[in-house]
């Protein structure tokens, strides 16, 4: 069969950079840090102390007062940048017919806060007697948010989550893409949110060494592909991408931002949450996504790399990168936005893609910042071109982004300019 084309129409994102797209982009090209001292919590006491939060998220612009008690933080995020994407897709709700319209949604851990507190209240109790709240499972499953929105609009096409640790939003796009190009949606709204930063949260990842330990300069603490890299900067937010399919797009007189190009998936079969030092599975998977695309690696002019800032993660990608472009590597621009962001884990993803489909639209890319020319890494290969602490324009014909995540999942999507 022929597959049908799928572009992008609308876009909506909560950030540590602002709670707006336009917002969220004008700082991810200033280069500005998302990262600062945690407020969510008492982090005094935790080896890690800061994180990018969002800011300024106020739930009453989204939600009566009586309703946010429902929501865990992960959901009202998320359906404050699906509300953003589906305004700005511009539909008309009354010719829009709602059994085609899709919501794939992600989180890679859902509603961790509501069940820290829920847990902690049983446990804290002085008459021991079990008083959960009625919203406690719902608040905290992580296909919810999928839930919400599709009542929040009525759409009753394909709806669920997807989990696949910091790959579960790019995973969500991929299944929304087949999707629609399989004929079995017209609209899919998709992206992922992640609400994390919480004492378990943030408990938990220290316990692991995975998160940097910078607690005497936040803002440079998330620096991919510097030798004096020390662990990935959580984040948090949402972001949400209108998936459309083509005709449908033109018969109603959509803006059209970009055209989704192709997905791969892969697993590194390795570890448990260490990434492959060879990049095997990254490797595979831009390789998935380029012949899904029907690409070769010379049309890809970006690549928004998964680059946590961790000490093995970052040369696995490059070398992975190397393994599939070979020369071209050396033409590429390359950044990880997660310098400014932090890693929103399973909401990463989604956020990336949109900051690849910005940077398509207007031929310019987001740096890479907090990296000084006294703090290369022997390991990597300071040829490559990594759009280190400014954004720089230049044509961007199509663009890839990676992302990986812990059992190993690896997930890519490519997307271009439409034409």
């Amino acid at each position: 069969m022929e597959l049908k084309r799928v572009v992008v129409t609308g876009l909506g994102a909560v950030t540590p950079l602002g709670n707006s797209v336009p917002e969220f982009w004008e700082n991810l090209l200033k280069g500005v840090s998302g990262a600062g001292p945690i407020t969510h919590f008492d982090a005094s006491k935790f080896k890690t102390q800061f994180a990018c939060e969002v800011k300024n998220f106020d739930p009453l612009k989204y939600f009566e007062k009586k309703e946010v008690r429902k929501y865990d933080l992960y959901a009202q995020f998320a359906i404050a940048a699906a509300k953003e994407s589906v305004e700005d897709a511009a539909f008309d709700m009354e010719k829009l017919n709602h059994d085609r319209v899709g919501v794939i949604f992600a989180s890679g851990i859902g509603g961790i806060g509501t069940f820290e507190q829920e847990v902690k209240s049983f446990f804290t109790s002085e008459d021991g007697i079990p008083r959960y709240n009625p919203f406690f499972i719902p608040k905290m499953i992580g296909d919810i948010a999928a839930g919400h929105i599709s009542m929040m609009y009525g759409f009753r096409g394909p709806n669920f989550g997807t989990v696949s640790a910091c790959a579960s939003s790019t995973n969500a796009l991929g299944v929304a893409f087949d999707l629609i190009r399989l004929g079995k949606a017209d609209v899919i709204v998709s992206g992922g949110a992640e609400a994390s930063i919480t004492a378990s949260g943030v408990g938990g990842f220290t316990s692991m060494h995975a998160l940097s330990t910078r607690n005497d300069d936040p803002t440079t603490a998330s620096r991919p592909f510097s030798k004096s890299r020390d662990g990935f900067v959580m984040g948090e937010g949402s972001a949400s991408l209108i998936l459309e399919e083509l005709e449908h797009a033109k018969a109603r007189g959509a803006k059209i931002y970009a055209e989704i190009a192709g997905t791969g998936a892969s697993a590194d079969a390795y570890h448990m949450t260490a990434t492959h030092p060879e990049g095997l599975g990254a490797t595979l998977v831009m390789e998935n996504a380029l012949k899904d695309a029907n690409m070769k690696p010379e049309d890809i002019d970006y690549i928004n790399v998964h680059g946590t800032s961790t000490p093995v993660g970052d040369p696995s990608e490059v070398k992975a990168i190397m393994r599939v472009f070979g020369e071209h590597a050396y033409k590429l621009n390359i950044s990880s936005t997660k310098s400014m962001t932090g890693h929103l884990l399973g909401a990463t993803g989604a956020l990336e893609t949109i900051a690849s489909i910005l940077s398509v639209k207007n031929d310019i890319v987001p740096p890479t910042i907090n990296h000084t020319d006294d703090d290369k890494d022997p390991e990597i290969d300071d040829k490559l071109n990594f759009t280190f602490n400014k954004a720089q324009k230049r044509v961007v014909r199509a663009a890839l982004s990676n992302t990986f995540g812990f059992g190993g999942h690896n997930s890519s999507i490519i997307v271009k300019k439409f034409a």
